[in-house]
């Protein structure tokens, strides 16, 4: 369990979160995190790093980062989250669709590719012709 009032230093944080001190000061010009500062020193607190991860998740998931900031910004403005879910429920059901559209696209080249496949694989052995060395 991690302790709630815990800081972490930008190496810490990076470290546990298996990113870059790089990406976390990306995340930060891009106003997505606001690190404390002791003196000249960057410190994370449990807010920050539950932001990371969130900021994580939606790039994994093919959010874009104005996307992600928006839903940050409702997380602060809406502490009842109703309007950060409803904003949550469009995206994702937005982003489900383009992917099971481009799952479509995907699976209409491969059947194209694999036919291609065949031809060629028939044609060599025609021929007399090894396929397997064309590898």
């Amino acid at each position: 369990m991690v302790a709630v009032n815990k800081l972490y230093s930008v190496t810490e944080l990076a470290a546990e979160l298996k990113v870059t001190p790089r990406a976390l000061r990306f995340y930060e010009d891009k106003g997505l995190i606001v690190p404390q500062r002791a003196g000249k020193t960057r410190v994370y607190t449990h807010r920050d790093r539950g932001r990371i991860i969130l900021i994580l998740r939606g790039k994994r998931l093919g959010f874009s980062l104005r996307e992600i900031a928006e839903w940050l910004d409702l997380y602060d403005q809406d502490p009842g989250q109703v309007e950060q879910m409803r904003l949550t429920l469009s995206k994702t059901r937005k982003r489900i669709k383009a992917l099971e559209a481009r799952q479509r696209d995907l699976e209409e080249t491969l059947q194209e590719l694999r036919g291609i496949e065949t031809a060629v694989e028939d044609f060599l052995k025609s021929k007399g012709a090894d396929a397997e060395a064309a590898e």
